[in-house]
């Protein structure tokens, strides 16, 4: 269960304090998942980041009972001066998952090459996506965090990754951010709708999208 307890954060920008979520109160169950929906701009990739434990709230609490990933897609946490392997043998230790087993399977998936062995520094954004993307999926979570990347590269390892994220999820739920309404209904049962810094669940997907949708037509 991940639950927000009169939950706020605020985005700061030239001296002018907006709400992202504001006094939100929600509670998202497990075996549920979650279509995170709202305008451009409304901070649904913050509120990921507020869920991965990635930034703090200004206010209130978010209770997190079970294992949550980052955000997937979401490579800028890497140490560039650390080597691809160096990078995951140290998320291996955070997560206490078995080193040898992380890095053996990372570098099979990634598809890295020589680069698995090369600051991370050095790679194009590509080549962080792969890391990334296989590293999320060496290790087991309850919750997969999605920013709308479900695969990376090109087709033969976008199939890959594709069929590996579908068969994590027969024992896992995700929260996804996604442009795509196909995504959202492929992957979602529920939704939640972002709007002014108000948190509203929907049990149906398609009540969650309806409600979007009508926010974009009204402004």
């Amino acid at each position: 269960m991940i639950q927000f307890e009169q939950a706020t954060k605020y985005a700061r920008t030239k001296g002018i304090k907006k709400p992202i979520i504001e006094d939100a109160s929600l509670a998202l169950n497990r075996g549920k998942s979650v279509g995170l929906l709202g305008r451009n701009g409304a901070g649904k990739s913050t509120l990921l980041r507020l869920i991965a434990g990635a930034i703090k709230l200004d206010k209130g609490r978010i209770i997190r009972r079970g294992k949550i990933s980052w955000p997937l897609g979401f490579a800028g946490s890497f140490q560039g001066t650390m080597t691809g392997e160096q990078n995951v043998r140290f998320v291996a230790r955070i997560y206490g998952v078995d080193t040898e087993e992380l890095i053996a399977y990372v570098e099979d998936f990634a598809e890295l090459g020589p680069f698995f062995k090369a600051p991370v520094g050095t790679y194009s954004s590509g080549m962080k996506a792969r890391l990334a993307f296989g590293l999320s999926m060496g290790v087991n979570f309850d919750y997969y965090l999605v920013d709308e990347i479900t695969a990376v590269g090109d087709s033969n390892f976008k199939k890959k990754c594709q069929g590996v994220f579908e068969t994590k999820l027969r024992d896992s739920d995700v929260i996804m951010v996604s442009h795509s309404t196909k995504t959202i209904r492929d992957y979602c049962d529920c939704g939640v709708v972002l709007e002014k810094g108000k948190l509203t669940y929907y049990e149906d997907i398609e009540d969650a999208i309806l409600a979007h949708d009508r926010n974009m037509r009204e402004n």
